[in-house]
């Protein structure tokens, strides 16, 4: 499997590559899936989509980072196989969307609304701040999306004094669903 390079940096920080391989297994992306991505930042989980889905939308509020998603793209020849939109979502996304995933927290309502009236079988999102885990837990729920919810903690080894100490990464949330049209698929 090609390790994605971002040689662009968004001020944002990429979704970490342990967290994303646990994403791209959630998604389960083929190469029927159309995949659609809010706030695509460094273009990190839009990348390794690309790889696997037959359509990939990105969708990015801020012109920086949607320019920032489009160079790292080109640098991991991926520029023609994805459709990056400028706007803020639900605007942008598109209403034929397998999967969706939310890489952010603005308007995350609006946008699992959006979701659940195109009928998206997969929606997984990622919090790193726990009190917006919760509301999001809530709002999946209300919208009878979730599936599941799965803490990350990812932690990388580093040396100490001759030996080996831990550096932990910020915990992640990764709320897990979709639509009742994939029930029994998820």
């Amino acid at each position: 499997m090609a390790q994605t390079r971002l040689p662009n940096d968004a001020k944002a920080g990429p979704t970490k590559p342990e967290v994303r391989a646990v994403l791209r297994a959630k998604l389960a992306l083929g190469p029927d899936d159309h995949f659609a991505e809010v706030g695509s930042c460094t273009g990190a989980v839009t990348a390794e989509a690309a790889r696997d889905a037959g359509r990939v939308t990105a969708v990015e509020r801020k012109a920086e980072r949607v320019e920032t998603t489009e160079q790292n793209l080109a640098a991991n020849g991926l520029a023609d196989a994805v459709d990056v939109r400028h706007a803020e979502a639900p605007d942008g996304l598109p209403d034929d969307a397998d999967a969706l995933f939310l890489g952010g927290s603005r308007n995350y309502e609006a946008v699992l609304d959006h979701a659940v009236d195109a009928g998206v079988e997969t929606v997984v999102m990622n919090v790193a701040r726990l009190e917006v885990a919760g509301d999001a837990t809530r709002a999946f729920r209300e919208r009878d999306l979730l599936d599941e919810v799965v803490q990350l903690q990812v932690s990388h080894g580093y040396e100490l004094a001759g030996a080996t100490s831990f550096d932990a990464e910020n915990p992640v949330y990764m709320l897990v669903g979709g639509t009742d049209a994939a029930e029994g698929q998820r």
